[in-house]
């Protein structure tokens, strides 16, 4: 059930993303104009996201869900550096392959769809994973591209997801309930977050042909890798870790763990690779057919885990 709901929200995020593409095709907006609903989503739309998943009644039950979900993200992010690590040495990955294959597009895509198949008193747990996951963008990616062995601490703590989650664990952990006029206000901008975020990508799709996105070709070997191995090895992970016995509501957690790695490469590993000198416009080829192809892949690992 929970698979074909999945189905469902990703073909209508799709459907999204072309209408974006449409308005770029059309030369209504040019794609770099796609930076402005960026800036909007990241540092507008996000953090309301976040702080309004924290305002719910502290109680125990969900504290320790929390815990469950920061250990499971821990947990995968350590199995796929290592994963990513013997892959690069059989396949001999790219700085961009690697960070493609390691990080997720969990950021933008796993608010939206926990919000719409599970209700948006889950996207709470959601938070554990984008936390552990921009704390290692900001260390591992930042080296991957530009052989730096210094960690940028501030960049860490200075991102703005980082500081929302650090306010909303305060809110919880201190059962401070902001005013109703906020919330509301917070989740009239938090439904944004899906539709935002899809019309960016199909604005960056719209600037490309069909020919420059399949000349890459290992685009078929680096999707194979990220959307149906890393996936399938993090779901005998949590299936086979005993992890799911541990709370009442743990797999249903875990299910959104699972969600969020199962998500197309990070769009914040384009932005590094242009950023860092890298190769941008390979980055890019390979969100855009990973995004593609989680239409298919995303709904078959839920059911996978769910039988």
């Amino acid at each position: 059930m929970i698979s074909l709901l999945l189905m469902k929200q990703i073909v209508e995020l799709f459907l999204v993303m072309v209408m974006g593409f449409v308005l770029v095709k059309t030369d209504l907006l040019k794609a770099e104009e796609s930076k402005s609903l960026s800036i909007v989503a990241l540092y507008l739309v996000m953090p309301c996201v976040i702080i309004n998943a924290f305002q719910v009644k502290y109680t125990e039950s969900i504290r320790n869900g929390l815990i469950l979900a920061f250990v499971a993200a821990v947990l995968i992010h350590i199995v796929l550096l290592i994963l990513v690590k013997v892959l690069e040495k059989i396949f001999h990955l790219d700085a961009v392959e690697k960070a493609s294959m390691m990080y997720s597009n969990a950021g933008n895509l796993i608010i939206p769809i926990v919000t719409s198949i599970l209700g948006k008193e889950w996207v709470i747990y959601s938070s554990a994973f984008i936390s552990v996951q921009l704390i290692l963008l900001w260390t591992h990616c930042r080296m991957v591209f530009c052989k730096e062995q210094k960690i940028d601490l501030k960049k860490i703590l200075l991102n703005i997801n980082m500081i929302a989650i650090f306010f909303g664990i305060l809110l919880f952990v201190t059962r401070i309930q902001l005013p109703d006029i906020i919330t509301k206000t917070m989740e009239s901008v938090s439904i944004m977050i899906g539709p935002i975020c899809m019309v960016v990508v199909g604005m960056l799709i719209g600037n490309m042909s069909f020919k420059q996105i399949f000349a890459y070709k290992r685009i078929y070997l680096i999707t194979f890798l990220k959307m149906i191995v890393c996936p399938v090895i993090i779901l005998l992970l949590l299936r086979c870790s005993g992890m799911a016995n541990l709370l009442p509501n743990a797999k249903m957690i875990l299910l959104i763990s699972l969600l969020a790695t199962i998500t197309p490469s990070a769009a914040t590993v384009t932005q590094m690779a242009q950023i860092y000198g890298k190769n941008g416009e390979y980055a890019s080829v390979i969100n855009v057919v990973t995004t593609i192809v989680c239409i298919v892949t995303m709904p078959i690992i839920v059911w996978l885990y769910q039988i």
